[in-house]
């Protein structure tokens, strides 16, 4: 316990799945937690119940696609606590399902502006305020959908792509500044998310399941613990990394 004592770290899509699971580790690992989402409730009252357990963390609303609250955000990191030390851009979202000719340029813009430009302005935002401090840990979670194709959601795909491409780029600039920049690849992953995918379909979930090698879904608390490993000093040489999480899909 403490492995993130004293830093100060953002998480984005904070108020279920992944998110959800990563602030609640960083939490009990003494990290100082700003939780953002775009459900107040859930995400106030995730802050609420880290606070019972008498660990710090605050709940801000933001929408990663608008800058004005990506900014705000880091802006309330900074002015609250001083510094930031991790970001961890995990907010997306799937969009609707449709082959490429099908889709429609709402859905494709939609889910863009979140998975690929929210990723984007939490690297601008976080980056300049880890400078300020000597560095820190930026993490972003992209999928295996960024790694191999996926029929029926071109957008998601090219999006997490992007992520990738996005993170090692912003890898190199900052690397002899001290900023670390890697990124997440789950597999499929026990979430709201997959649920959405799924329809809560038992017979889907066991097609989901029979994709993964080690034969089960994911869970969230897994992916959150190579999130804390990224975010702390024990992986103090690795940039630019790009990791699956995912049972063994993408070594097929």
């Amino acid at each position: 316990m403490g492995e993130l004592q004293e830093k100060v770290a953002i998480v984005t899509g904070a108020s279920s799945g992944i998110g959800r699971a990563t602030v609640e580790l960083f939490g009990r690992e003494k990290a100082v937690v700003v939780a953002a989402d775009v459900i107040d409730d859930a995400g106030q009252g995730l802050a609420d119940e880290l606070a019972r357990l008498g660990q710090t963390c605050t709940f801000v609303h933001a929408d990663v696609s608008k800058e004005s609250d990506v900014a705000a955000m880091v802006e309330l990191a900074l002015s609250q606590y001083g510094r930031l030390d991790v970001l961890f851009n995990n907010a997306g979202i799937e969009g609707d399902q449709a082959p490429t000719a099908e889709a429609t340029l709402d859905n494709w813009q939609r889910v863009i502006d979140i998975n690929l430009k929210g990723v984007f302005l939490g690297m601008k935002y976080g980056i300049q305020a880890m400078l300020r401090n000597g560095g820190g840990s930026i993490i972003s979670n992209a999928s295996v959908a960024g790694l191999v194709g996926f029929p029926g959601i071109p957008a998601y795909c090219a999006s997490k792509g992007g992520v990738i491409q996005l993170t090692r780029t912003a890898a190199l600039e900052y690397a002899p500044q001290g900023v670390r920049v890697n990124c997440l690849c789950p597999g499929v992953i026990d979430t709201p998310m997959v649920e959405r995918f799924t329809h809560d379909d038992p017979e889907m979930q066991a097609q989901l399941e029979a994709l993964e090698p080690l034969g089960r879904l994911g869970r969230a608390s897994e992916v959150a613990e190579l999130a804390l490993f990224l975010a702390s000093d024990r992986s103090s040489f690795i940039t630019g990394a790009i990791i699956p999480v995912d049972g063994g899909f993408v070594a097929r």
